[in-house]
């Protein structure tokens, strides 16, 4: 029989007695009735608490506690990078505390502490019959309130009889498995104090900045006095309740033997003194890098058994300590730069008035002005309230003209990530723009063109004319390129030279050649894997919106000849005795570009350095070590980017503001040679200095071995020998710079812009993700180190966008090849020398056998059970 059928049967019976019972009340008052009730409710209630004892936490719980560790996230070399702390907090043992603060606890919260096992009946007895008298007592034991600061979740806040006992139950347990030191311990290190302080040692540095064991009577009794109400006994913002209070702790420290009469009327008298000062989280070195690997270290340990913030786990991972710091000092550094440029472009007396439409439009943007318009004011009146407000306007101008940056370094030969720092402060702006950010690349973009032209069989030393362009888009539609207020020299300049000199007259017209479709593939298979591409011929010059870190994984990839390696963060996760709990190995290097293709590009990009739009890597920073690079500048200078490769590392660099419509308004400053280099060129030189990089080493050219590149080679030659060979060079375009201007001062500004205006629409720029307020998209032009007058390109259909990253592109050897479809149509027969279709990687699915921990691929949302364990998240 079922325990239901059971109680229904036992139920039929009795209702016959309950009947007779009810006719003859008078029997219920007798004792023998009284006394078969008393002994109803009395196992009804141990029966009560028999059901509830598994639903309070467990033996194993309650030791954890007492025991948990945050993890940690170290660097490579060993060194601290962040704690995953549930909150802010300072454990300090008893010993460490100073004495008044026991005291004034045991007087005030428990004087029986050391008399009972959890439960004192007595005071539980008086608690409830002050309350049936209106006056409400708290009955819970020192012991108790643990209980419930521990785990309010199994326990609950609610005033209810289940509540009271779960806590009597949790309290017994800790009773006989705390001594009562212990329990004062954890106790004193778990009660919140406001302002994101737990525990006695980080209250005592927020109201008094000082530590634990330096309180004193008073300041004990203050913080003490807290506990019965946080928030009511603020003693910043209720200075004269919190004194009372103070006084009632003090009061009951004398009646229990604490204090002496005369010692307490002196101290009740004294003023309440507080040295507030709000005790901050420490980020660590690398706090952003952390924040994006919080959630996938979640995952893990949930799969695994473990909790990220109790059972100290280390993770370590691939970050240099030293380049870290390193990249850290060159961010703040040129940051506070070009904060006082900004500064200077944005004050009142220039830009930032209540005329200026655009201040005008951040204003009706602003929480504020929304919460007057929601309260019922006049948008015009509200709008005239905040713009005739000066510290608001200020406040605001703070805000959106700060100026932000993003870095990322890593070694190329392994994909290790060795530096990241995802803006000036995490503190102010905690958004990562490293992998969050999305953002046009500008001039960066370019090498992914010249990649696929050298892979197709051009070479560095043909030429094109410098000369004006013009390229049908269809619909009556042209795109003229032009290199900002520069007229073209009208004279043949080599690929390398357009290339070294950003030249987007030559980059357009070699983008014409390859084709949008080619060029998006190569940025696909090259790294940037995560973005939508648009297929457009303004995609040459940087229109759709990258992150900082798949450009640097790109870059990787041409630092590395053509071999692709994914970027990669942790290496192994310990538990806290150091054992081995799981290992992560590195992702397979894939080929994406021909080897010689991806040399001959390398070396053009020397050139950048060498003599182009990068030469302050050699001049100002002094650097001699073999590097190759490219600078970046979007429209309006919005963005300025500046990557730089070495063998045996990659770093770039983002500089610009999270609201696209702000800039730095200087033609010299918003540059990606003058904004984003010096953090890249100051990295190098650091590191180079330190031998943290071996100057010596060198990219070294392997000879191509494909039969195919041969074949072509000698077709391309007999060609060149019977109908002649390209002929004429360059003359060497005017690249003398200019005089350079201290930060702060504004640079002289351009000539009045005579190039002809732009006659259609290109690919709308895509506001940053997750900044706001939203900003209304921009004509997405780029150009290189001068501002452009055209706006190259159309937009897109939803169907020529290039779709998620299905694999390496099958281009072999460095000769022409047919571009790939890419997509999940792509079922046409390989190029010879293809990867088989069922080799290549699919989004969220390890093809290898056995999985290889590590590899990054971007996963659609209805894989997400089956990805490895570092994947790039999308933000």
């Amino acid at each position: 029989m079922s325990f239901p059928a059971f109680l229904r049967t036992r139920w039929a019976a009795l209702r016959p007695v309950w009947a007779r019972v009810l006719q003859r009340p008078e029997k219920l008052l007798s004792l023998h009735s009284l006394l078969w009730a008393f002994i109803a409710a009395g196992l009804a209630m141990l029966l009560y608490v028999l059901v509830l004892i598994p639903f309070t936490p467990g033996i194993r719980d309650i030791r954890k506690a007492k025991t948990e560790q945050p993890a940690q996230l170290v660097a490579a070399d060993g060194k601290l990078l962040a704690e995953y702390r549930w909150v802010n907090r300072a454990w300090v043992p008893l010993s460490e505390i100073a004495p008044p603060v026991v005291d004034a606890l045991i007087a005030t919260e428990d004087h029986r502490f050391y008399n009972h096992w959890g439960l004192d009946w007595r005071r539980t007895a008086s608690a409830l019959v002050r309350t049936l008298g209106g006056d409400k007592q708290g009955g819970s034991t020192i012991t108790q309130q643990l209980a419930r600061n521990l785990y309010p979740e199994d326990i609950g806040r609610a005033p209810t009889l289940t509540r009271k006992i779960k806590e009597a139950i949790t309290a017994l347990k800790i009773e006989a498995l705390y001594s009562k030191d212990e329990i004062l311990e954890t106790y004193l290190n778990t009660v919140p104090f406001l302002y994101n302080a737990y525990g006695i040692e980080m209250a005592a540095r927020t109201y008094f900045d000082k530590s634990a064991d330096q309180l004193n009577v008073l300041e004990s009794a203050t913080l003490i006095g807290m506990l019965k109400g946080t928030a009511y006994y603020n003693p910043v913002l209720n200075p004269e309740r919190a004194q009372a209070r103070r006084n009632t702790v003090l009061s009951q420290m004398k009646k229990r033997g604490k204090l002496a009469e005369a010692e307490y009327a002196a101290l009740s008298k004294r003023p309440l003194r507080i040295r507030f000062e709000r005790q901050v989280e420490t980020a660590g070195p690398a706090p952003h890098l952390a924040q994006q690997l919080r959630k996938q270290l979640i995952d893990w340990a949930d799969r695994n058994g473990y909790s990220l913030y109790a059972d100290g786990l280390v993770i370590r991972t691939t970050i240099d300590s030293r380049l870290q710091q390193l990249a850290n000092q060159a961010v703040a550094r040129q940051g506070r730069a070009l904060q006082g440029v900004a500064d200077g472009a944005w004050a009142a007396r220039n830009a930032w008035n209540p005329k200026n439409p655009l201040v005008r439009q951040l204003v009706r943007e602003s929480a504020r002005y929304e919460a007057a318009v929601a309260k019922g004011a006049a948008p015009d009146d509200a709008l005239k309230d905040l713009l005739a407000d000066p510290a608001f306007l200020r406040l605001l101008r703070q805000e959106k003209t700060r100026v932000q940056a993003g870095f990322m370094a890593m070694d190329p030969r392994t994909g290790e990530v060795r530096a990241w720092v995802g803006s000036r402060d995490f503190a102010q702006d905690p958004f990562d723009h490293v992998q969050a950010a999305r953002r046009q690349p500008g001039s960066t973009f370019k090498p992914f063109v010249y990649g696929a032209a050298f892979d197709q069989g051009l070479l560095p030393t043909d030429t094109l004319m410098d000369a004006a362009v013009e390229i049908p888009l269809g619909n009556k539609q042209v795109w003229r390129p032009t290199d900002g207020n520069k007229p073209p020299s009208d004279m043949p300049m080599t690929l390398s030279d357009g290339l070294a000199y950003s030249k987007n007259t030559i980059t357009a017209q070699l983008m014409q050649q390859v084709g949008p479709l080619r060029v998006a593939q190569l940025a696909r298979a090259m790294g940037v894997r995560e973005s939508k591409l648009d297929v457009v011929p303004a995609l040459a010059l940087g229109t759709s919106p990258v992150s900082l870190k798949e450009m640097v994984a790109a870059y990787g990839a041409i630092a590395s000849a053509g071999s692709y390696r994914a970027p990669r963060v942790i290496t192994r996760i310990e538990d806290k005795n150091g054992k081995l709990l799981e290992e992560f190995a590195p992702a397979a290097p894939e080929r994406v570009l021909g080897l010689t293709a991806a040399q001959q590009l390398r070396d053009a990009m020397r050139g950048v350095v060498d003599k182009g739009t990068g030469v302050a890597i050699r001049g100002r920073y002094g650097i001699s070590a073999d590097v190759a690079g490219k600078t970046g500048t979007t429209q309006d200078n919005t963005d300025g980017w500046f990557i730089l490769m070495h063998p045996q590392l990659v770093a770039g660099a983002w500089v610009g503001f999270n609201d696209g419509r702000i800039t730095l308004r200087s033609d010299y400053w918003g540059q990606g040679a003058h904004s984003a280099l010096p953090m890249v060129g100051e990295v190098f030189q650091q590191a180079l200095r330190a031998k943290v990089i071996d100057s010596s080493q060198r990219f070294i050219d392997e000879e191509e071995t494909s039969w195919v590149g041969s074949a072509v080679a000698g077709v391309r030659n007999w060609v060149y020998d019977l109908f002649g060979r390209r002929t004429g060079g360059p003359d060497v375009p005017d690249h003398t710079p200019g005089t350079v201007p201290a930060p702060g001062t504004a640079a002289a500004p351009p000539p009045p812009a005579t190039a002809e205006q732009p006659e259609i629409i290109e690919a709308p720029l895509v506001p940053l993700e997750n900044a706001t307020p939203q900003a209304p998209p921009l004509p997405p032009v780029t150009y290189d180190e001068a501002p452009e007058a055209a706006s190259p390109g159309a937009v897109p259909s939803p169907a020529q966008a290039v779709p998620a990253w299905r694999g390496p592109a099958p281009w072999p050897g460095g000769g022409p090849a047919t571009p790939p479809v890419i997509g999940p149509a792509a079922s046409a027969p390989a190029a010879p020398g293809a990867m088989p279709p069922a080799q290549l990687p699919q989004p969220g699915v390890v093809v290898t056998a056995p999985v290889q921990r590590g590899v990054v691929v971007p996963a659609p949302a209805a894989a997400q059970n089956n990805v490895p364990f570092f994947v790039e998240s999308r933000p």
